[in-house]
């Protein structure tokens, strides 16, 4: 088991350069117009320097396409992380934030509002679980599950006040609060940002026998948060079954189970959640992204009265969390989903991807993998997968790298099967013209 700062010492040395958000033009393509150069030069001179965008100014989007400035159209092949599952603008949840933005946006939780019970009776029976916390951003929701877990175990499991751990897998994301640095193994995340929080841990991935010999030493332990497809690190699939594993571990050793659920629910692996594959039940979901669309930020924390009523009022809160423009978005998101069968798309045309990209010459995609429509290709090591994702660009196809070789490919879940086999040409005839 490694501690945090043996984590950091040991990482934060090999850590890769890290890119510069400022673009000059040797770093575009030639033809770049002054127009897509303005945007982002302003953006380097008076924004925060912590991203590096691939070099593509957009001005708009329409189900799976996105527009830039000089009006060529792209395939978005990302989806903003997967918070347009159900499509750029999509018309329906567009009526719904326009109708209700005039009429009540934002009352904070000092009073009730109409909506926010509607919404909270509408996602607790969909999900199947007794209560709902309305937060806004992904982070937030994951930091809410922790500090569940923590006042669970010390108001029900019988963990001694500030004893209480909660474990992570190597290699998760969750955000970049400190928390979740604090959790983090990537040197990028949480190198200079020290000291981190107490009370993590961390265990590899897919290692159900590392899992069960932590629980089995610490009984101390008040939750396991882990995704059920690492995203971020380049969708990590686990072993068939390892899933139904944790729960029966968690269930053993009277942990609490936490499915990171942000980026991979929401129908974004061809199921609602990615635990359905297995038919695992956790005992706190988290859930953001596509809970409204792409179009306002609106995250959820779903779990149990044991678990959710150890909060008591005045122990956590959000001012914007569960307003009413908020909630009333994310009932038409999720509505979104299951009218427009996009979960079953998601499945099927996943399958059409991952067939098609299998088909790509080994000598430069080493691996595919995914489920739904998350997926991603490992690129040979002579190859740059910036590079490659500039010339993806350059045919008409937005995607981006993670991790160094790998590329995640990710549309909405609107695309139809035309459009996924003309996105797999766009890639296969990029990868020949290396």
């Amino acid at each position: 088991m490694l501690s945090r700062m043996q984590l950091f010492s040991t990482k934060l040395l090999n850590k890769a350069p890290v890119r510069h958000l400022s673009v000059t033009n040797a770093a575009v393509k030639s033809d770049t117009s002054s127009k897509s150069q303005e945007v982002f030069d302003r953006e380097a001179k008076y924004g925060a320097h912590n991203y590096h965008p691939l070099p593509v100014a957009l001005c708009k989007g329409k189900g799976v396409y996105v527009w830039d400035v000089e009006g060529k159209q792209y395939y978005d092949f990302l989806s903003a992380y997967s918070a347009v599952n159900q499509g750029h603008c999509h018309p329906a949840i567009l009526k719904t934030l326009r109708e209700q933005s005039e009429v009540l946006t934002l009352t904070s939780r000092a009073f009730y509002s109409s909506a926010l019970g509607e919404y909270e009776e509408y996602i607790t029976k969909m999900f199947g679980y007794d209560k709902v916390l309305p937060m806004n951003t992904g982070v937030e929701a994951c930091e809410t599950a922790v500090k569940l877990a923590r006042k669970w175990a010390y108001s029900v499991k019988g963990v001694k006040e500030n004893k209480a751990k909660v474990i992570f897998a190597d290699g998760n994301f969750w955000g970049r609060t400190l928390a979740a640095i604090s959790s983090s193994t990537d040197p990028t995340s949480y190198g200079g940002f020290g000291p981190f929080m107490p009370g993590f841990e961390i265990i590899p991935y897919n290692d159900i026998n590392a899992l069960e010999a932590k629980l089995v030493s610490d009984k101390n332990i008040a939750a396991f948060m882990c995704e059920p497809i690492q995203g971020e690190a380049g969708v990590v699939v686990p072993d068939p079954g390892y899933l139904t594993k944790v729960r029966e571990l968690c269930d053993k050793h009277n942990v609490l189970w936490i499915a990171d659920e942000v980026q991979t629910g929401l129908g974004r692996t061809g199921r609602m959640l990615a635990v359905d594959h297995e038919n695992a039940r956790p005992d706190i979901v988290t859930l953001g992204k596509a809970l409204s669309g792409g179009v306002y930020p609106v995250s959820a924390v779903l779990a149990d009265d044991e678990v959710m009523l150890s909060i008591k009022p005045g122990e956590h809160g959000s001012t914007y969390g569960g307003n009413p423009l908020a909630v009333k978005v994310a009932m038409t998101a999720l509505d979104v989903l299951i009218n427009d069968k996009l979960i079953e798309n998601a499945d099927k045309m996943g399958k059409l991807l991952r067939q098609e990209l299998n088909k790509l010459p080994k000598e430069v995609v080493k691996v595919v993998r995914g489920k739904g429509l998350l997926n991603a290709i490992v690129i040979n090591d002579k190859y740059d997968a910036w590079e490659l994702c500039l010339r993806f660009r350059d045919n008409g196809l937005l995607a981006k790298p993670t991790h160094g070789d790998k590329i995640r490919f990710a549309p909405p879940l609107v695309i139809t099967e035309e459009q996924t086999l003309d996105c797999t040409r766009i890639i296969a005839k990029t990868i020949e013209q290396l």
